[in-house]
């Protein structure tokens, strides 16, 4: 079978270099408690205008995933023991970082009874009880759709829950490991059944058709989604999936006209959309 041919960045994707004194600071606290971020991690090409806006995203339970999926540049293997410091750490850095709205996320953590719930659920906690007027969105992991789980999570108080489809039905299998489609849905009509606002991502340009991303996105407002965010997918390494075509903006406007059709209340489509970009505004 023959490699699909390395496709270089088109105008589109280009995004400028992160700069300002908030950002500045904010980088020097993030080094400072040793804390895990995606912006960072995950190359963020919105990193500069989150975090001089006053948002950021923390990488909670370590940074080492027990899942290896094909899209995603997280390290795998065996994580280390739950620092059960690490809620005080975070909640400290948001109010050092007088930030507005905090995005925290996770690896998945399959090695713990709970998938780290007890953890994501102390880490909102300490964030609300240090400064109440932050608002939060978590970007959970599907806790293998333990509904208990995910409703321990989102009890702990965070505006928004989000939780990544990340591919189209047919896709899955092969770019996501363990995670199930049905079971991503299923999660996210827990959260939507919530009090909390319902979220999910998908990526594109990795072999998906059209139709298919018609088709997750007619899926997501079945189970009551209200924000979703499509973003181009971009290779990290060599070794992981294949860009198999990058998607034009005009594209990615179609896809935004027709989720608001469709009755999503937010709907961030662009090429540098990321899963927290514009997070801020998906409170309720």
């Amino acid at each position: 079978m023959e490699k699909p041919k390395i496709q270089r960045k088109p105008k589109w994707m280009k995004s400028p270099l992160p700069s300002g004194r908030t950002y500045i600071d904010v980088k020097d606290i993030v080094a400072k408690n040793r804390l895990n971020t995606i912006c960072t991690s995950g190359n963020c090409p919105n990193m500069g205008e989150c975090w001089n806006a006053g948002t950021a995203t923390f990488m909670i339970l370590g940074d080492i995933c027990t899942r290896s999926c094909g899209f995603c540049n997280t390290k795998t293997g065996k994580p280390l023991a739950v620092d059960y410091d690490e809620p005080n750490r975070i909640a400290d850095s948001v109010e050092k970082m007088k930030l507005k709205h905090c995005v925290l996320t996770s690896v998945d953590r399959d090695d713990l009874e709970d998938g780290g719930a007890e953890i994501w659920a102390l880490t909102i906690q300490e964030i609300k009880k240090r400064t109440p007027n932050v608002t939060i969105e978590g970007l959970i992991p599907d806790f293998s759709g333990n509904e208990k789980l995910v409703q321990t999570v989102i009890d702990a108080g965070a505006e928004v829950i989000s939780h990544n489809m990340e591919t189209v039905r047919r896709l899955t299998p092969s770019t996501r490991t363990k995670a199930k489609y049905e079971t991503s849905l299923e999660v996210i009509g827990i959260i939507s059944k919530s009090i909390a606002r319902s979220k999910s991502g998908i990526m594109l340009g990795i072999g998906e058709t059209p139709e298919e991303v018609v088709e997750t996105m007619k899926d997501l407002r079945a189970v009551g989604c209200e924000v979703i965010t499509i973003g181009q997918y971009l290779q990290p390494t060599p070794k992981h999936l294949p860009i198999i075509e990058f998607i034009t903006p005009e594209v990615f406007k179609h896809y935004e006209d027709l989720g608001l059709k469709m009755g999503f209340k937010f709907v961030e489509s662009g090429p540098l959309v990321r899963s927290s970009y514009h997070a801020e505004k998906h409170v309720l």
